[in-house]
């Protein structure tokens, strides 16, 4: 795979600014896109860069063309669940629309690249606790951006199936890492314990519900699973990118608390407290394992030591690369 122009969506986005480091390192070529021009540390990597909104299809159609990509990996798109309650149009747009304009664009520019389509876990909705669902789980989505999804990922099918795209689709599970945005539990409760530190808020964490179990992952781990799967995934195929681990966000915001530098205690705020969608999600990892040997590194505790020291430096420096968090996956 040496060598080859790898473009990714999304590229500003949470994966995509680690994602660029590992293509970097496997000695190809990072092409970039997003809606608006990279931030330096992530340009710093791009051996191209294109803009353009994957909503718009000419836009988006031209620059497939300029970059003339050997591979694509699908990030761009919306990927909060709250904000596809608040604007579900604005998330179908993004998710399902912007998947149909890359893969046509694609069809058309590029028919012979190969395409990783990042999808997610959403799409399976609420699962029994204690079972790791499978690719083969009937699709029951609870959320508008679940739905979406679900749409992107029938696009998907859809263009391997009917045009022959060489194409991998994934069903991601939650991860974490540096450079996600604060509207995600474990950036927003790290954020909280640096401005504690800080004396910028008083020594109270305050949490809605953290009654939730879910299948988690280091970002840097995810974005070797997505090269993985780009090298040796079969094509037409179907993949969980996960740990396979239960882990309760009531643990999560413990294990922070134990590295704040203060006192903290906890209050559970009546205003964030909302009824989680799904209570339980935990995937299956094997047949991500089986076609590529890719295993999700279990470093959880450095992951929380990373965001949280993020956190610091920006609390004391709040131009310190959180200006901008694109709603990507």
């Amino acid at each position: 795979m040496n060598g080859r122009r790898i473009l990714v969506t999304g590229v500003g986005g949470f994966v995509g600014r680690h994602l660029v480091r590992a293509i970097l390192s496997g000695h190809d070529l990072s092409i970039g896109l997003g809606k608006r021009p990279a931030i330096p540390e992530v340009r710093a990597f791009l051996a191209e860069e294109y803009v353009a909104d994957i909503r718009d299809a000419p836009k988006l159609a031209e620059a497939i063309a300029a970059a003339r990509p050997d591979a694509v990996i699908h990030l761009a798109g919306q990927s909060s669940v709250g904000r596809s309650f608040e604007n579900p149009i604005e998330t179908f747009e993004k998710n399902a629309n912007g998947t149909w304009n890359l893969l046509e664009a694609i069809r058309i520019a590029a028919p012979q690249a190969r395409v990783v389509c990042v999808g997610s876990a959403d799409v399976y909705g609420p699962q029994p606790e204690g079972a790791r669902v499978r690719e083969d789980a009937a699709l029951r989505p609870v959320s508008p951006y679940g739905l979406s999804k679900v749409l992107a990922d029938s696009t998907a099918e859809f263009y391997s199936v009917k045009f022959g795209l060489d194409l991998v689709r994934t069903r991601s599970f939650a991860h974490i890492g540096p450079g996600q945005a604060d509207h995600f539990v474990v950036p927003a409760l790290a954020r909280q314990i640096a401005e504690i530190e800080a004396k910028k808020r008083e020594p109270v964490l305050r949490v809605g519900n953290l009654d939730v179990t879910r299948d988690l992952t280091d970002v840097t781990s995810v974005a070797a699973g997505y090269l993985a799967l780009l090298k040796r995934g079969r094509t037409g195929g179907v993949y969980n990118v996960c740990s396979g681990q239960a882990v309760k966000l009531s643990d999560l915001a413990r294990r922070l608390i134990q590295r704040a530098r203060v006192e903290v205690r906890i209050d559970v705020d009546p205003e964030r407290m909302r009824p989680a969608d799904i209570p339980y999600l935990v995937g299956d990892p094997g047949a991500i394992a089986r076609d590529t040997g890719w295993e999700a590194v279990a470093h959880l505790d450095q992951s929380l030591d990373e965001i949280l020291d993020e956190w610091r430096a920006w609390s004391h420096d709040p131009g310190h690369g959180h200006a901008d968090r694109s709603l990507q996956v």
